[in-house]
């Protein structure tokens, strides 16, 4: 019996499927680095919340590219963009003041937190949204 043998026969696999995967392994990779760095670096705990913050949504980047292989549900696109680009700015800006002693630029972190949100919302929408087969 092949590996080959054991994956889904030719599976098709959906773009946010492979874009939620990508997001989600290099999110939870930068977030164990960031844990590291903490742990040695860290003097007023920035770091820290943006490694947490990162770990938290990784295994949530995961899932909506499990779902995304198994249905098509509306908002899930919606959900990933906000996510990532909320993250992005989020701990972005937590990630410039711990190293760079300035602000990612005005209002980023405030920016990234209410698109972290509202793709908590949308993923909220999503599950609201799906209907039996």
């Amino acid at each position: 019996m092949s590996l080959r043998s054991l994956a889904a026969p030719d599976a098709p696999t959906s773009p946010i499927m492979r874009a939620a995967l990508a997001f989600g392994g290099l999110t939870g990779a930068c977030g164990v680095t960031l844990m590291a760095m903490a742990a040695h670096v860290d003097t007023n705990g920035l770091v820290r919340t943006a490694a947490e913050m990162m770990l938290f949504h990784a295994a949530v980047l995961l899932a909506i590219a499990a779902l995304a292989q198994v249905r098509r549900i509306p908002f899930l696109v919606v959900a990933l963009a906000l996510l990532v680009v909320g993250l992005g700015l989020f701990c972005g800006d937590l990630l410039s003041r711990a190293f760079l002693n300035q602000r990612l630029f005005t209002m980023s972190a405030p920016t990234g937190g209410m698109m972290l949100i509202l793709g908590w919302v949308a993923l909220t929408l999503s599950a609201l949204r799906i209907h039996p087969r």
